[in-house]
């Protein structure tokens, strides 16, 4: 039964039409006086029975007149009923329960009708369509229930899709509840304090060149930093208010002001790209750049003194992203991963690619991040 119900119903509907012509054409050639014009009535309406799911009423109409044509020179007895049965079951299935009551009253008395006369089978006939009847109903009373038993899945369906509908619009309420939570916070919690880093160190430089004084490099990174670091909360937080928005992250076409900053703090650091630039994908392009300022920041954290390196590939497929330094780090004693690992690791997994965080063999660190750019316009 599996193996049909992988049938198409089309094929399915072909197989039963054939194999009801070819069974009462074997009825035919068996019964006495009959001839080609019910071969021809019988094979018809049976071959009907292709249609009776997509028209159930055209199935009903030809099937009945023909097994009446088919009645009316023979006493073919049940067998010519079943076309009629099943395009009966089909109409009362698909809602027409009045064509399927007249179809049923006129092939059911049309053929006791045309059969009254011959008095030998009349008490054989009134029995066979007494059965015949009771089939009928059956049929009826079957595609009812089957009909009230689809109207109920599809009930059942739409009342699930609804529910989940809901579930979603409710889990979507909440983020975005969530989302405005967090931006309440980090704007009264981080914004003021940003804001007073950046207003002090202005005022430092003011008054260092207001004295005539070369004004520290240490300060004027501190400057700079409390800008993008302004700028960026204000992203974040325009993101985190409006769950449609794109974030207007950085990207690698600020990595000169990155790296110029990480020197302006001390750290020698050098810049290599090769490949040809092109535009990237935004995702991949802020997260090449938050790992570049990881690694430059880890470096001056926990390298003090050493160089950094910092190399961009602009390969076919992918975008190489590789920060070294000549540290202290050694494979003996490698450094214990923190939360900026832990987001790199994150950044480049949520794109599928892969990273790598180790010492060096000729000591120092390496970070390595392989991009995929297959959304690349």
């Amino acid at each position: 039964m599996s193996y049909l119900d992988r049938w198409p119903p089309l094929v399915k509907d072909g197989l039963l039409a054939v194999v009801v012509a070819a069974a009462l054409s074997v009825t035919v050639a068996d019964t006495p006086g009959a001839g080609a014009l019910d071969l021809a009535a019988v094979v018809t309406g049976s071959l009907v029975l292709v249609a009776w799911r997509r028209a159930p009423l055209v199935s009903l109409v030809v099937s009945t007149a023909c097994m009446l044509v088919y009645a009316a020179h023979a006493q073919p007895g049940p067998p010519s009923a079943f076309p009629v049965l099943v395009s009966v079951f089909a109409a009362v299935r698909a809602g027409h329960r009045l064509p399927a009551a007249l179809a049923s009253v006129a092939f059911l008395g049309g053929s006791l009708a045309l059969n009254l006369p011959n008095a030998d089978v009349s008490g054989r006939n009134l029995q066979t369509t007494t059965l015949l009847v009771g089939w009928f109903l059956t049929a009826g009373v079957g595609a009812t229930v089957t009909r009230h038993r689809q109207a109920y899945l599809e009930q059942a369906e739409q009342r699930a899709a609804d529910a989940e509908r809901t579930r979603e619009e409710v889990a979507r309420r909440r983020a975005g509840e969530e989302r405005l939570r967090i931006a309440r916070e980090l704007h009264d919690s981080l914004t003021h304090s940003i804001s007073i880093i950046k207003v002090q160190a202005g005022v430092a430089v003011h008054l260092a060149r207001k004295r005539g004084e070369e004004v520290p490099a240490a300060l004027l990174a501190i400057q700079e930093a409390g800008s993008d670091a302004m700028r960026e909360l204000r992203a974040t937080l325009e993101v985190l208010r409006d769950s449609d928005g794109e974030p207007a992250a950085s990207g690698l076409d600020r990595l000169d002001d990155l790296v110029e900053r990480a020197r302006s703090t001390g750290l020698p650091a050098t810049v290599t790209i090769s490949g040809v630039r092109r535009r990237l994908p935004a995702e991949v392009d802020n997260a090449a750049y938050r790992i570049v300022q990881e690694a430059l920041t880890n470096v001056s954290r926990h390298a003090g003194g050493a160089t950094a390196s910092v190399r961009v590939d602009y390969a076919g497929d992918e975008l190489v992203v590789q920060v070294d330094d000549d540290g202290q780090a050694s494979a003996d004693a490698p450094p214990v991963p923190g939360v900026g690992l832990l987001g790199m690791r994150e950044r480049v997994a949520a794109l599928g690619g892969r990273l790598r965080a180790e010492p060096r063999p000729e000591g120092g660190f390496t970070v390595r991040a392989e991009l995929p750019l297959k959304e690349t316009p």
